[in-house]
C-alpha cells in the first residue's frame, strides 16, 4: 500500500492514519503453519517539526508448530514498527529510514521489514517446552520417558561399580 504524504509534508504537527491487510505471500517463517486471520496494519504518520514518523501495529492469528515438541498450537502476533520517512537519505545503510517515493511511503515494504527482523527465530508452544526424548521420541511435556541416560564412556567403569552395589 502507498500512502500519499504530500499534505502532511507541508504540515508540521500533523498526521495521518493508515489500515490495510498485508499480504502474507513470501513471508514463510520457520514453524508457521498456516495464517488463521488476515495480518492487518494499523497506524499512523505524524509530521514532528519536518521529521515524519511511521508508528505501527501489525497482529494476525497464526498456526505453528513448536520447534522442541512439534505439537501445533496457536499464536496470537503482535508486533510494533516504527520508521522515520525521508524525501533524501544522508545515510543508505540506515535501516530505520524510508525513502518517500514522489512524496508516497511503501506502507507493505516497512510492515513486511518490520515482521522479518522482529519475528521470533523459533516458535515455541511455551516457555518452559521440554521437546522429545532425542531416543524414542517421547514428548518431555507429558513426563519422563525411561530411556537410559547415555553416559560418557569414560564413565562406563563407575556405572559398573555402581550397578554392583
Amino acid at each position: 500500500m502507498k500512502l500519499d504524504l504530500h499534505e502532511l509534508i507541508a504540515s508540521p504537527g500533523g498526521s495521518v492514519g493508515f489500515s490495510f491487510e498485508l499480504d502474507p505471500e513470501g513471508l514463510d517463517f520457520e514453524g508457521v503453519l498456516a495464517y488463521r486471520s488476515p495480518i492487518t496494519v494499523k497506524g499512523s504518520v505524524e509530521n514532528h517539526a519536518g521529521l515524519l514518523t511511521l508508528r505501527a501495529l501489525i497482529e494476525a492469528d497464526l498456526l505453528c508448530q513448536c520447534a522442541r515438541c512439534l505439537k501445533e498450537f496457536p499464536m496470537r502476533l503482535r508486533k510494533e514498527a516504527a520508521a522515520y520517512l525521508t524525501e533524501e537519505l544522508e545515510d543508505e545503510d540506515n535501516e530505520d529510514y524510508y525513502l518517500l517515493e514522489d512524496g508516497r511511503a511503501d506502507l507493505t515494504e516497512i510492515a513486511r521489514d518490520a515482521l522479518i527482523l522482529n519475528f521470533e527465530p523459533r516458535l515455541l508452544c511455551r516457555p518452559d517446552c521440554k521437546g522429545l526424548c532425542s531416543k524414542c521420541g517421547k514428548d518431555l511435556n507429558e513426563g519422563p520417558c525411561g530411556c537410559v541416560e547415555d553416559l560418557d564412556p569414560r564413565m562406563a567403569a563407575l556405572r559398573q561399580l555402581l550397578e554392583k552395589e
